[in-house]
């Protein structure tokens, strides 16, 4: 899939107060600002044409806008995130979407954060984890299917996310965590294994046939190096720091 456009939104001061279960320190401000500004100049190398949305005051993982809606070929789908403190962040991600796509809301009690939902042409796998339960992902496979689309449900036993585990990185290619190594749900696909020092490179972005991927992972690099496309290596310290990755800083369609 060519994409043309993506959401972004800059970080608020109070970034570290937001959702996290990292161990590795609270992220400094000024770092993550430069990390923001170094992600939206990829996209744009990438040819994308970039909507960088305010800071949303009270919202400090706001700027982790993945989570809150899915964008498919044919519509937008507004997530019910499942934490509770980040789902007053999806009225502006609706309104910053509907002059591109027709607009769908996941209903109570489902919930989806759009961090576990993976597109792979017009396939969409759909984690089942701590903030996505099966009415959200049964919902937003339905709303898909009118288009004729298909979907997998996938339990996520580890990680917040399934794209914390596993990404698109070609047509028909995966790249993947170890214990997503065989999992049957992944048949079909070549799959890139990483090792398990190297987990935090699993969420690896696949844009307009380049390649964004963390910096510090010279594993995954060689072995994504393998598929002959361009890589961009970003440094996202300050993201990790909140649970944060590549996929989860943009909306992309």
């Amino acid at each position: 899939m060519t994409f043309t456009h993506a959401i972004t939104r800059r970080p608020v001061k109070e970034l570290a107060a937001g959702i996290t279960t990292s161990i590795l320190g609270p992220p400094d401000y000024i770092k993550a600002l430069d990390q923001f500004n170094a992600y939206v100049n990829a996209l744009k190398q990438c040819g994308l044409s970039v909507t960088v949305l305010d800071p949303l005051d009270g919202y400090p993982d706001a700027h982790f806008v993945e989570d809150a809606a899915v964008v498919t070929p044919d519509i937008a789908v507004i997530t019910n995130p499942g934490a509770a403190p980040r789902k007053g962040e999806v009225p502006s991600i609706a309104a910053a979407l509907q002059p591109f796509r027709k607009i769908v809301w996941v209903q109570p009690p489902g919930t989806l954060d759009g961090g576990d939902v993976l597109m792979v042409d017009r396939h969409f796998f759909i984690g089942l984890s701590d903030r996505t339960n099966e009415q959200g992902a049964r919902q937003l496979g339905d709303a898909v299917t009118g288009f004729g689309c298909t979907w997998t449900p996938v339990r996520v036993a580890a990680g917040l996310h399934f794209k914390s585990s596993v990404n698109a990185v070609g047509s028909d290619t995966l790249l993947t965590t170890q214990p997503f190594a065989d999992h049957p749900a992944l048949a079909g696909f070549h799959r890139i294994v990483i090792s398990a020092q190297e987990e935090y490179a699993g969420n690896t972005l696949w844009v307009n046939g380049h390649l964004i991927m963390p910096t510090g992972f010279p594993d995954t690099r060689k072995k994504l190096e393998t598929l002959g496309r361009p890589i961009i290596e970003l440094d996202t310290s300050e993201f990790r720091k909140m649970d944060g990755g590549l996929t989860c800083l943009s909306l992309r369609f």
